[in-house]
């Protein structure tokens, strides 16, 4: 995770930058190999190809935010590959899953998004969790997403956090499990039910 994930030549490996300096320019230099590619707080952060749960989840989860979105003409919801760069911290992240209010949307024809998105949701994933669950929690409080989730197909929960707007942190809204069905501070009225958003399990 701490460098390209492929072998460079050393007259190329020279150029890349040590941890802690990467910027926006040297993200567009990498290459289009498969791999996901995020910097955060100067930071290379390299994801590897998900695994058919994580796919599953993302756009089962997706699928239910967008209905709910589109049926009341709130914005617009993504998913990854697009690239958000997060001002002074992220330069850029693709999370799994975005939402964005009608005012605060990517319009037709950019190539990433410059500001905060409304809602962002990740899938955990076993290379990834830590960096979900701490570095980009810290990374996505800071910038002020309104709200996050995470989804976690190995206990089959969600657990929301909502931004307090007078301290600026994150606060536990609820973890919802196999039995529950999720709620949203952001999107009043959503809900849905949690099994459903991760694959059906062998008898």
């Amino acid at each position: 995770m701490a460098e390209p994930a492929y072998a460079l030549p050393e007259t190329e490996a020279a150029r890349w930058p040590a941890q802690g300096e990467w910027t926006w320019e040297d993200y567009l230099a990498l290459p289009d190999d498969g791999n996901r590619y995020e910097i955060i707080e100067g930071t290379l952060y390299v994801t590897a190809a998900p695994i058919y749960d994580h796919q599953f989840s993302v756009l089962e989860l997706a699928g239910e935010l967008r209905n709910f979105v589109k049926a009341r003409d709130l914005g617009v919801v993504l998913v990854a590959p697009f690239d958000v760069r997060l001002p002074g911290v992220a330069n850029p992240v693709q999370p799994d899953v975005l939402f964005f209010r009608t005012d605060n949307a990517p319009q037709a024809g950019d190539k990433s998004f410059m500001g905060v998105p409304d809602l962002i949701a990740e899938v955990l994933s076993p290379g990834t969790s830590r960096v979900d669950q701490h570095v980009k929690l810290g990374a996505y409080e800071k910038v002020g997403v309104p709200e996050y989730w995470l989804a976690d197909p190995k206990t089959r929960s969600v657990t929301i956090y909502s931004l307090n707007a007078k301290s600026g942190e994150y606060e536990e809204l609820g973890r919802f499990g196999p039995e529950d069905r999720v709620r949203s501070a952001l999107l009043a009225g959503f809900e849905t039910p949690v099994a459903p958003l991760f694959p059906p399990r062998k008898p």
